[in-house]
């Protein structure tokens, strides 16, 4: 039986740095095979995540918003119009979505995030091909799967870019529900040895923290990675809010995963028969804006390089070294004022 790590299970050992500054390595990659981006952070593409306002903050720091599904065609025709080819759509997969996809691409969107729990599907494979035949040019992102074969075959179809992370969301509950998912470092450490010999980008999509975690998904072969509760947690994301005065922040939001009854619930009147919820709701702290998580996070990963000898992510991934630690590295990494 092979053994599998979680973020928590590893550490990076410190490399020979002759980076002189922080402030000097180069934080720009790749969220697909054609389209750079200035920093290694996406949104998750969730409703109580990416809205109007989070799309511009991202933007402004290099960023791609990519939007979620969950919607109308004719809201998804605005937000086509009002970003362009800077934006891409996100899908689920049926004969009437790829219709809409084309119809998007039309109107000059990006590409399309083809957004289903369990990626690595025979129907999958097929609506990736027929997206390709008709428009070549356009940009695919697929996911989400958490092995290196699952993330070959959507390579393989015509992806450019593959979600990976089965069930590490701070909402999800695929893993309690099914038994099914690998531990998030190794699903992007696995699938990050295909990647490097295919090219094509890999996004590791949930169980992110902090920048420790950041670091960690970069380090093991990701080209970036995508946030969704750290995201639906500043300001100007989408999720509700209501005041709390009991926390410091004076401010709650509303997270939830969209396989949650929750949202189930508004999007299609309740569970589907003969299903149950995978994830669940919560409300939680904001935590301040999206600039300051933004800067936080690159903040950390600016640090991260350094202590990697590495000026760039590319660098960071050649000379990484991994160790095993146990849980007991994690009380001995974090201040102990009281101890």
């Amino acid at each position: 039986m092979k053994k599998a790590y979680t973020f928590d299970d590893v550490a990076l050992v410190p490399q020979y740095n002759n980076v002189p500054s922080r402030t000097e390595p180069s934080l720009a990659s790749w969220a697909t095979k054609s389209t750079k981006i200035s920093v290694p952070l996406l949104c998750a593409n969730m409703d109580t995540t990416i809205c109007n306002d989070l799309a511009d903050v991202l933007l402004k720091h290099g960023s791609l918003p990519i939007f979620h599904r969950f919607t109308d065609l004719e809201t998804q025709k605005s937000w086509v119009k009002k970003w362009e080819d800077k934006m891409f759509v996100s899908c689920g997969i049926g004969r009437e979505k790829l219709d809409e996809v084309r119809m998007l691409f039309d109107l000059g969107a990006g590409g399309v995030c083809i957004d289903v729990a369990h990626g690595h599907s025979e129907k999958m494979i097929h609506f990736i091909e027929e997206i390709k035949k008709s428009h070549p040019d356009k940009e695919i992102i697929a996911g989400n799967v958490c092995t290196a074969m699952a993330y070959h075959d959507l390579v393989n179809a015509g992806a450019d870019a593959v979600k990976v992370g089965v069930g590490p969301g701070a909402a999800c509950t695929t893993r309690v529900v099914t038994g099914f998912g690998v531990p998030q470092f190794s699903a992007i450490y696995d699938c990050a040895k295909i990647a490097e010999k295919l090219r094509v980008p890999l996004i590791a999509d949930g169980g992110i923290r902090n920048s420790r975690d950041v670091v960690l998904a970069l380090a093991a072969g990701a080209s970036s990675v995508m946030i969704g509760k750290l995201f639906a947690l500043t300001k100007e994301s989408a999720a509700p809010k209501r005041k709390n005065k009991d926390i410091q922040s004076g401010l709650e939001a509303k997270f939830r995963g969209q396989a949650s009854e929750d949202f189930q619930s508004d999007f299609y009147g309740g569970l589907k028969a003969k299903t149950v919820a995978e994830g669940i709701d919560f409300w939680a702290p904001v935590s301040g804006s999206a600039d300051c998580l933004i800067e936080k996070l690159l903040g950390g990963i600016r640090s991260g390089l350094t202590y990697g000898g590495a000026r760039n992510i590319k660098e960071l991934q050649r000379k990484a070294e991994f160790v095993e630690v146990s849980t007991a590295y994690g009380k001995e990494s974090h201040p102990r004022p009281r101890v």
